[in-house]
């Protein structure tokens, strides 16, 4: 009698569940959680879609071999408003840091660090790196604190000894700061896609402070600590100490664009910042892609948010001058031969210096100059696609210095006015970090248009 009235139960269930949630037989598809499409990240803004002329259209130089102009469409995307300044920078560096001294630690000797999940009382001890509690270590002052519960001596590894230290000064060894990530390139899963004796693995790039030499997709983790000196190694013969000393930490200096980072740190940081944000999606059960990943603008996407939605333009700010109409400069560049002074700024400035162009983007030309994902190749222009365009190639540690070349965009505060112009770019190697070059981040927009109802 029991089982005939549990069979009875699971048939009205079912009836009932076909009746209402079922569609009755029919095609009703499987959404996934709605949520508001249409919020802007903080500190960035959006870029709608469109089209525009790509390439130069005015001034040029002997030899440039700049690909000839071209109306190119792209997408919808978020750019940062401002290059990455070295307040943000600093908090990639400081998480780096102290999920290295967390993990080092573990569980059963800084309990107070780590999450105990309901349910499991032993959690927490058997030492799950998902169970470290951010909140309480993202900005270390429980760690590295002179009144903390003296995890310092525990964590001696972390800081310069020997002959490497100074005497009477704990500094943390800043060599020890390395970001490892893994991740699935497209291309490479694109090319393996009909090959039956290609798995998923042969797709994923992974950075790793063990890496397997014997794999090509296996790099060494990447240290994330800025070069600071680049300030000498730059300029032979300028004294730029106070810069190496200062620039990174000080204060006055928080809202200056960080330098010194290369293409590979740019890219880890782009990889940190989105998994940063889906620890926080998942937390607020927000799905996990609700979010485009963070990644370096391509050469084509940094000049078409450079021209501010302006056809034919010269410089970001639309005009074909350096200077406004009351004779001020207009970006921070070498106005001259020697003359570094007078748009207002010696080296860098804050990255909200100067006006904004039409879509509210600062620095779009000058200031530093910055990393696009873009791969420098100038005989690829003629394969590129006329919405989109970009040329991505993932060097491998034996490559030639040639294949690691990237495309650099917006010229910087020790180059003449010719650099600035939207359609002009340079590169650099990706593993070289300058005083001169920074980035900032885009995501694209995941729909037509932010202003679409969906």
């Amino acid at each position: 009698m029991r089982n005939l009235s549990l069979l009875c139960f699971f048939i009205v269930a079912a009836q009932l569940f076909s009746c209402k949630g079922g569609g009755q037989g029919e095609l009703v598809g499987v959404y996934n959680r709605k949520f508001r499409n249409n919020r802007i990240p903080l500190g960035m803004v959006y870029i709608p879609p469109g089209r525009t002329l790509i390439g130069l259209s005015d001034e040029d130089i002997n030899s440039n071999q700049t690909a000839p102009s071209a109306m190119t469409s792209f997408s919808a995307f978020f750019m940062d408003q401002t290059e990455i300044s070295n307040a943000e920078y600093r908090q990639f560096v400081n998480w780096v840091r102290d999920s290295i001294a967390v993990t080092t630690l573990g569980p059963t000797t800084a309990p107070v660090f780590f999450r105990q999940p309901k349910g499991d009382p032993n959690a927490a001890a058997t030492g799950a790196n998902r169970n470290i509690d951010w909140r309480k270590v993202g900005n270390g002052s429980l760690l590295w604190s002179n009144r903390n519960n003296g995890f310092g001596s525990k964590l001696t590894d972390m800081y310069y000894t020997g002959a490497d230290a100074i005497p009477g000064r704990n500094e943390i060894d800043v060599r020890r700061l390395r970001y490892a990530y893994s991740y699935v390139n497209s291309d490479l899963a694109a090319e393996n896609r009909k090959d039956p004796s290609k798995k998923r693995q042969d797709a994923i790039v992974t950075y790793t402070d063990l890496p397997d030499a014997s794999n090509p997709n296996q790099h060494a983790s990447i240290p994330v600590y800025p070069d600071t000196l680049v300030w000498k190694a730059d300029y032979s013969y300028s004294q730029n100490d106070p810069m190496v000393k200062t620039y990174f930490n000080h204060p006055s200096y928080d809202d200056y664009p960080v330098v010194g980072v290369s293409w590979e740190q740019a890219s880890a940081f782009c990889v940190w910042r989105t998994r940063f944000y889906e620890s926080v999606a998942v937390a607020r059960k927000q799905p996990l892609n609700s979010r485009p990943e963070y990644q370096l603008p391509t050469d084509a996407q940094f000049e078409y948010a450079a021209r501010g939605g302006n056809v034919k333009t010269k410089y970001p700010w639309g005009g074909p001058y350096v200077r406004n109409t009351k004779g001020c400069m207009q970006a921070n560049f070498k106005v001259g031969r020697g003359n570094y002074s007078d748009d207002g700024g010696l080296y860098t400035v804050n990255v909200k210096s100067y006006f904004p162009n039409d879509y509210g983007l600062y620095n779009m030309a000058g200031n530093v100059a910055e990393w696009t994902i873009t791969a420098y190749n100038q005989s690829a222009a003629p394969m590129l696609l006329d919405f989109n365009p970009n040329f991505t190639y993932v060097a491998k540690t034996t490559d030639s210095k040639y294949m690691k070349r990237k495309v650099v965009r917006g010229g910087s505060w020790k180059d003449i006015g010719f650099f600035l112009q939207n359609a002009v770019g340079t590169y650099e190697y990706q593993d070289q970090a300058r005083s001169y070059i920074g980035f900032r981040c885009v995501s694209a927009y995941p729909g037509t248009d932010i202003t679409y109802k969906n």
